[in-house]
């Protein structure tokens, strides 16, 4: 029986990498491996992703002490972290939800996917997973954290971008992306790339390359079935967090992604709601040491791959 669901399946049928994804299929566990539990013990930053009462899509950022991540059982991790007042996914992990959730060593270029149920605990959430896997170290761009005191502003939302939000989207090398498939089942992934690989066509309307990945097609597969889709962007400098939440089309024509270095496919994705909450996050990061493996970005679309 296949692991995908049927949005997964259609995606890689798509993409023609049917036998490639059930090949690397056989690295999700339903259990925590030994590699992973270590791994987890370390980091200081978990993002997660959920659906909200009205269906869209959040992702958000929990932070803590290396060890603020516990494994308590093989298929059962605590953080001892929740979101804040103000925080998209506040009220949504106070009670029972579908998470996804991806960890991200940004200094070695390590990466621990899961995706299970969370359930609110006194400091934090339990989350029993039911699958677990880790990804290549393609697109992170290296960098290291240090904590400092913070105290967080009160966030700000609307229903576009700001001049200001638009200006760090266009210079972003790192966001984070979370789906759900039709029964609401989470995920969250990464997406890196050099400064402009995000590209800003208007204050509701954003698009990205998708490059070469791991064949599993997760996030495409989600959107096959259920367009919403949710956008974490970190600052680095100053621990503010910008959350979108809007819907996302996969482009599969080959001539637009032909148009753009790197590319297989274009991603449009369109904002209908934001959150920026400003110094969210105690984590300041040091300046990024590109990943090898990001194609070039160009300061602007080709008007070919804009008019589709």
């Amino acid at each position: 029986m296949s692991v995908f669901h049927r949005g997964e399946l259609a995606a890689q049928q798509r993409a023609g990498v049917l036998d490639a994804a059930a090949h690397v299929s056989q690295m999700i566990n339903d259990v925590l491996p030994t590699a992973a539990r270590l791994f987890l013990a370390e980091q200081p930053a978990l993002v997660v992703g959920a659906t909200d009462e009205r269906g869209d899509v959040w992702a958000t950022m929990l932070t803590g002490e290396p060890g603020f991540i516990t494994v308590t059982g093989p298929s059962t991790i605590e953080v001892a972290a929740a979101p804040g007042a103000g925080d998209p996914l506040h009220e949504v992990l106070g009670g029972p939800a579908r998470v996804g959730m991806i960890s991200v060593e940004h200094g070695t270029r390590r990466r621990i996917r899961m995706n299970g149920d969370a359930w609110p605990v006194p400091g934090g959430l339990r989350i029993d997973l039911e699958q677990v896997y880790a990804n290549c170290p393609k697109y992170i761009q290296r960098r290291a954290p240090r904590r400092e005191t913070v105290t967080p502003g009160e966030p700000w939302t609307g229903g576009r971008l700001t001049e200001g939000d638009m200006a760090f989207v266009s210079t972003a090398d790192t966001f984070f992306v979370a789906t759900a498939d039709a029964d609401g089942n989470a995920d969250a992934s990464h997406r890196g790339g050099n400064p402009g690989f995000v590209q800003v066509l208007s204050p509701t309307r954003l698009r990205w390359p998708d490059y070469a990945g791991n064949a599993m097609f997760n996030t495409f597969g989600n959107l096959e079935v259920n367009p919403k889709a949710g956008l974490l962007l970190p600052d680095w400098a100053t621990g503010t967090l910008l959350h979108l939440t809007g819907t996302a089309v996969v482009d599969w024509d080959p001539d637009h992604a032909a148009a753009v270095p790197g590319a297989q496919r274009l991603v449009d994705f369109t904002v209908t709601r934001v959150t920026r909450a400003d110094g969210a996050s105690p984590l300041r990061w040091s300046s990024a040491e590109m990943s090898r493996f990001n194609p070039p970005a160009l300061p602007r679309f080709p008007s070919a791959a804009l008019t589709h």
